[in-house]
């Protein structure tokens, strides 16, 4: 209780922990290094909510200031680490201070994979992860007509609904058959082509980025099929690399991410690592992930919290998501995969509908479309313990039904 803690990192990982932390008691030093100047923020708004019309010039904070002064928590704000000393105890910081720990966590997120081609590195050529580059773009959005949007996963898709909804004329680039297609289900991706389509967002699949051009203070975004886009800005969301240079640095294993067991531990049993740079092992399975999500890292955090407490805890919670695109809020509970057999519940045309997605005969996750409770009662079920096949979905006749007799998580 009384060590001294250093959490490199402040998104959502790093102050929930330093939160949970004094939640569970540690009285200890502890100490949370940000990179960034700004008081940590929510991220989740940035592709969307930031960028509407009417946004708010301010993001979200993750806690009021006041939080990190009355719970005794150092935050070093525009710092970065330069190096870790497993032998003798301490980081060097950006500054050159040097600052001693008993326990190290690392919670240093994840980054945009950079956009490599010909005039990626013209103006107007934006990537979307951090306060800077949503305030960017909401200057730009001030005065743009034509966006050209490369990438149709979540961030993508979301950052073309919000411009659609401000009446910008968007294209959207995706190399793949589908758009979400590492995301979602077959049936799920179709259903949002054609939902972003009818908004009337020109989404291109099968279409990737060759290059862009400048011409006459505009960008011309050239296509894989040789075709031209006008834009005024572009916006590239190609999925994000985890941030595991200073762990590698430091001889810490690392592959897609640093390598953690299930107690979220190093291979230095006194470094931690948990949120988009950690690979870890899913609950009862052999499978390592690393996972991008809000609900990935606060549950890590709590986790993590009570083990350096003296309470261990195995990381054994369900991954859950969720993505907000126009007026339509997808969530999805479970892990799904490619060759899973999907059963429909509720009917698309409404808008409100949920896709049951089975592994072997058996429920492996749930995609809901504005249908809240549906994605609530597929947690429940989920995380029960008990394996759901297909006749017992028919024979509740409805998720909500079915999660009423599921056993309630310990």
């Amino acid at each position: 209780m009384e060590q001294r803690i250093v959490i490199i990192g402040a998104g959502h990982a790093g102050v929930q922990l330093a939160a949970s932390l004094r939640e569970a008691g540690h009285r200890g030093p502890l100490s949370l290094i940000s990179q960034e100047t700004e008081l940590p923020y929510q991220r989740p708004p940035l592709s969307k909510d930031y960028v509407a019309a009417d946004a708010a010039s301010e993001p979200l904070a993750l806690r009021p200031e006041s939080f990190y002064a009355e719970h005794h928590i150092d935050v070093l704000a525009g710092a970065t680490v330069d190096s870790i000393d497993r032998a003798a105890g301490f980081v060097t910081l950006s500054t050159g201070a040097q600052l001693a720990y008993d326990r190290l966590v690392i919670a240093t997120g994840a980054r945009n994979r950079p956009l490599v081609c010909e005039g990626s590195e013209l103006p107007g050529v934006y990537g979307l992860r951090t306060l800077d580059d949503a305030r960017a773009l909401q200057r730009r959005l001030a005065e743009a007509r034509r966006v050209v949007v490369i990438g149709a996963g979540f961030i993508g898709l979301e950052f073309a609904a919000a411009a659609r909804n401000r009446g910008l004329e968007v294209t959207v680039l995706e190399y793949a058959p589908r758009p979400l297609g590492r995301a979602a289900s077959e049936p799920l991706s179709s259903w949002f082509e054609t939902e972003h389509r009818s908004s009337g967002i020109n989404l291109r699949c099968n279409e990737g980025l060759e290059h862009i051009e400048a011409h006459d203070g505009h960008l011309q975004v050239i296509s894989t099929t040789g075709h031209g886009y006008e834009a005024d800005l572009v916006v590239y969301g190609i999925g994000v690399l985890p941030n595991t240079e200073l762990a590698a640095e430091a001889g810490l294993s690392c592959q897609n991410g640093i390598l953690v067991d299930a107690l979220l531990r190093t291979s230095d049993e006194r470094i931690y690592a948990l949120g988009d740079c950690a690979n870890f092992p899913l609950a009862e399975s052999s499978e390592r992930v690393r996972l991008e999500s809000v609900q990935n890292a606060n549950d890590q955090a709590r986790a993590l919290a009570l083990t350096l407490t003296g309470q261990p805890a195995e990381y054994r919670e369900l991954p859950w998501f969720w993505s907000v695109q126009g007026k339509h809020r997808l969530q999805i509970a479970g892990l799904s995969a490619p060759a899973d057999e999907a059963v429909l519940l509720g009917d698309p045309a409404t808008g409100k509908f949920s896709i049951a997605l089975f592994r072997g005969g058996v429920l492996a996750a749930v995609e809901s479309v504005n249908r809240p409770a549906d994605h609530i009662s597929a947690r429940k079920i989920l995380s029960g313990g008990t394996p759901v096949t297909m006749s017992m979905l028919e024979a509740a006749a409805s998720l909500k039904e079915l999660a009423r007799s599921a056993p309630i998580p310990a």
